[in-house]
């Protein structure tokens, strides 16, 4: 019976933003553990990449290209998903990321914020998890069951200097996790979970620049980073892959509206 509360074998689990570095690990370990990938992204050769990947070592996977921020193309990745597959049992909103325009140099001040750029990063990182929720999750309303994790950030509660616009979208995911959490549960049961983790410092393409320099060697802003880290490195991907499979699985059946940091005690420290 122990076995069985993680067991995440057949669950159909749609990944957005399935090709950025964390996720693309995420899914396969998931496939490792005999879930059915359906990585969303717009990486198309990476994408591709994954799911031939997946299928040598025996698993099932299907990548479709996508824009998660159109609804349109979201209802028919649905629709080619439960044509298939004939459910969905776990959304993993993925998709996000930063610009350089939302992003504030040491030499300058808020007052030179490129807003344009503040709002699409704001539009991407929120919306982009509230339209393929509103899309995925009218399929676990029919089968009164699933499970939903949003990707929040260690930013969501400590903001961090630079990044004002990536810091105030995830501090709206966490927030929009737990009314979520409320809204399944009390109008739909409790078949659907929503939850999110918040993983703390790993070097992805995304946060690259801003960590290593041009030859490799760390910025003062990781140094920083990792002196503010009382494990005193980054995470490393696989890292992730047991808090993902919990949350997903039934060993999490009475766990919604939950936040999970995975940080090495970033979160934590103080002096």
């Amino acid at each position: 019976m122990a076995n069985e509360l993680f067991n995440v074998k057949d669950k159909v689990v749609v990944v957005t933003g399935g090709t950025g570095v964390l996720c693309k690990n995420i899914s396969k370990y998931l496939a490792e553990q005999g879930a059915i990938i359906i990585a969303l992204g717009r990486k198309e050769e990476v994408g591709n990449a994954l799911v031939s990947d997946i299928k040598s070592q025996g698993g099932e996977a299907m990548f479709l290209k996508t824009d998660v921020m159109s609804r349109e193309a979201l209802e028919a990745d649905r629709k080619t998903i439960l044509d298939k597959y004939g459910r969905i049992d776990v959304l993993l909103n993925g998709a996000g990321g930063n610009m350089a325009g939302a992003i504030i140099p040491p030499d300058k001040t808020f007052f030179d914020l490129d807003i344009d750029a503040f709002r699409k990063v704001v539009d991407l990182n929120l919306f982009g998890t509230v339209l393929p929720t509103t899309v995925f999750a009218s399929a676990m309303v029919e089968q009164k069951k699933g499970v939903i994790v949003n990707f929040c950030s260690e930013s969501a509660f400590r903001p961090l200097t630079r990044v004002v616009g990536y810091s105030a979208a995830k501090a709206a995911i966490a927030n929009y996790t737990k009314y979520m959490a409320i809204e399944m549960a009390t109008k739909f049961g409790e078949g659907i979970r929503v939850n999110a983790i918040a993983p703390g410092f790993f070097l992805t393409e995304q946060n690259r620049s801003l960590m290593t320099n041009p030859d490799g060697t760390p910025t003062p802003r990781m140094q920083s980073v990792i002196a503010h880290t009382p494990y005193g490195r980054f995470g490393k991907p696989e890292e992730l892959y047991g808090t993902i499979h919990y949350l997903i699985s039934d060993a999490s059946s009475f766990v919604t509206g939950a936040v999970v940091v995975v940080d090495g005690g970033f979160d934590a420290f103080s002096i």
